[in-house]
């Protein structure tokens, strides 16, 4: 099985999915992992709560560029809400210590074939740095939509106005 999920990150780093720049995006995010040198970019373009495009350009070692190409073809349209579970699941795989669920390893396809990053915990913010990204990127899309809805005399949901 270890030669598998190989296999499935070599082809992920020689053949990297979604790469380059969105056209039009509505947020672009950085990243950048100190400890290694692995950089990126993120662009993220969102229509109706879902992730239009998304596309990201860098580089650095294969963990981080096949990581951030199977996160590209995980989230890629997708529902917001969908993404950060996901982004959650794959998270807790690399950084807690807990048996994951036949759903949880559904949930993440490919992703899975990261699980051995585990064991060498400075190679563990290589397979983050995209997720950690996109969140940012997430992030930015919905303080803009708060803005706006603020900006244009709507509270966001679930608030109230506070009258004095």
């Amino acid at each position: 099985m270890d030669d598998l999920y190989k296999e499935i990150i070599l082809d992920h780093y020689r053949h990297p999915r979604n790469r380059g720049v969105v056209d039009d995006p509505d947020v672009a995010a950085r990243g950048h992992n100190p400890l290694c040198g692995d950089q990126l970019e993120l662009s993220l373009r969102v229509q109706d709560n879902l992730i239009a495009d998304v596309k990201v350009i860098g580089k650095g070692c294969s963990i981080s560029q096949a990581s951030a190409s199977m996160m590209t073809e995980r989230v890629k349209g997708r529902p917001i809400s969908e993404v950060r579970a996901v982004i959650s699941t794959f998270k807790e795989m690399l950084l807690e210590d807990r048996e994951m669920s036949d759903e949880d390893y559904e949930s993440l396809g490919d992703l899975e074939s990261l699980e051995g990053v585990k064991g060498y915990p400075v190679r563990i913010k290589c397979a983050l740095l995209a997720w950690n990204t996109l969140l940012e990127a997430l992030d930015m899309v919905e303080r803009r939509a708060r803005n706006e809805d603020l900006a244009d005399g709507h509270l966001p949901e679930g608030e109230e106005a506070v009258r004095g």
